[in-house]
This record gives C-alpha cells, sequence and structure tokens, in this order.
C-alpha cells in the first residue's frame, strides 16, 4: 500500500526525544526515528520536519517563574535548534541527505530559512528541519509547524505525540477519557482541547491542512499512520 500523502511535516516534540531520561536526547529514539523517516522517504514521501525544545528548555514555563517571556522563547528557540541538529546527524548516519534551516540567523551552524532554498531541497530529495521556530518569541513550535507546512503546500501535518490520539479528556488523568478518531477545527477551537497550540490550529484551518494525531511510540508508527492504519485522529473541517 502506498502512502497516502505525497508531501508531509513532521511535528516531533522535544520530549519524545527523551525516551526514558529525564533530560536531553535518547540515541535509541534518535534512531528509531531515523530509521522510521527513512523508511517513508524511500517511498517517495517529500519530508518537513519540525521538532520542540521541551526537552532541553520550556520558554513559556520559564516565563512563569520570571523570567522576561521573549528572552525565554529565545532560549526555547535556541533549544528546537540543538534538537534539529541532533536529528539530522541521526538522519545522516542513516543514509538520509537532511538539511536544517533555521528561523534565527545562525550561519555558522545551518542555513538561514529561505522559502525558495527550501523548495529547493525538497526537489533535490532532501529532508528538511525547520529549527528556530518562526524566529519570533510568543509563537509556539506548534504554530510554526503549521505555518512552515503552509508555506511548503504540505498535504498534512503529522503531530507525533505521548498518546494515541486526541481525547476528550487527559487519559493519563481521566480513565473515562474516549478517543476521537475525527475532530473538526472548530471542536477543537471551541472546547480547547489541548492537542495542539490554537494558534496552529487556526492556521491549518485557515489552510485545510489536515492535521494527524498520533502516538510516536508504535511501532512503525509513520509508515502505519500514512497508509491509514492503526489509531490516530484526523482534525479537519
Amino acid at each position: 500500500m502506498k502512502p497516502l500523502y505525497k508531501r508531509i511535516l513532521l511535528k516531533l516534540s522535544g520530549e519524545g526525544l527523551m525516551g526514558d531520561k529525564n533530560f536531553g536526547m535518547s540515541p535509541e529514539v534518535l534512531r528509531s526515528l531515523a530509521c522510521q523517516i527513512k523508511n517513508i522517504h524511500s517511498q517517495g514521501v517529500e519530508v518537513c520536519i519540525v521538532v520542540g525544545g521541551g526537552n532541553i528548555f520550556r520558554g513559556a514555563k520559564e516565563a512563569a517563574k520570571g523570567m522576561n517571556r521573549t528572552v525565554a522563547d529565545q532560549v526555547g528557540m535556541l533549544a528546537t535548534l540543538m534538537n534539529a541538529l541532533c536529528l539530522q546527524n541521526a538522519l545522516e548516519n542513516a543514509g538520509v541527505d537532511t538539511r536544517v534551516l533555521s528561523g534565527l540567523n545562525v550561519p555558522q551552524v545551518c542555513e538561514n530559512y529561505m522559502y525558495r532554498r527550501a523548495l529547493r531541497h525538497l526537489e533535490k530529495g532532501r529532508v528538511i528541519i525547520f529549527a528556530g521556530g518562526t524566529g519570533n518569541p510568543y509563537f509556539t513550535t506548534d504554530t510554526g509547524a503549521v505555518l512552515r507546512a503552509s508555506e511548503m503546500q504540505c498535504d498534512v501535518v503529522l503531530k507525533a505525540t505521548q498518546v494515541d490520539g486526541v481525547y476528550t479528556a487527559d487519559p493519563k488523568i481521566d480513565a473515562k477519557a474516549k478517543r476521537l478518531a475525527k475532530v473538526s477545527y472548530d471542536d477543537v477551537i471551541q472546547n480547547q482541547l489541548k492537542v495542539m497550540d490554537l494558534t496552529a490550529v487556526a492556521l491549518a484551518k485557515e489552510n485545510n491542512i489536515p492535521i494527524l494525531v498520533f502516538s510516536q511510540h508504535t511501532e512503525d508508527a509513520l509508515d502505519k499512520v500514512l497508509k491509514n492504519k492503526g489509531l490516530f485522529t484526523i482534525i479537519q473541517k
């Protein structure tokens, strides 16, 4: 069975890189992700990636403790860059040609994000990792992911989480929480379902980009969700 989508934006959480660690990145998780990405890329899927930085630093959390929000978000954006470079290294070790493009100007480390440059990398068959968020404070990596998906005209946003979809409540707290197979953008926004930043959901709605929410811990999770297999939630009109 062929993947249902040609060009995707994969949104990875920073926490998802930790594995069984309390901080930082697990080499095993990075290798597993690299193998899964290589698998779908070899099937002709054009892959864009955005990875969060919560395994290293969370700007909003630190701002709540009294840190200047702009500075906290800048540190958080740097954390996403660190994760992007580590994921790039894992992908290159797996034999996948990969480029990191940053919303922050860090030319000694990676390329700056430019729309036409990013498209050119996709045309050459490279995987792209977008780092540094939007380059601006007060925007989450979820919003940055949907923004880049819109710019790259991606067919779908795949949001890898710690659970297998969107639930009516937090399944870790509420045993009666039910998984939703489908949910509309409006329902997510109106009910403030804790799955993605509401600005990101509104942007996805505006550009009619479906969001698939799935657990990254499932074996061959990427391949399955791209072929409409396994458990996941689709957010669309």
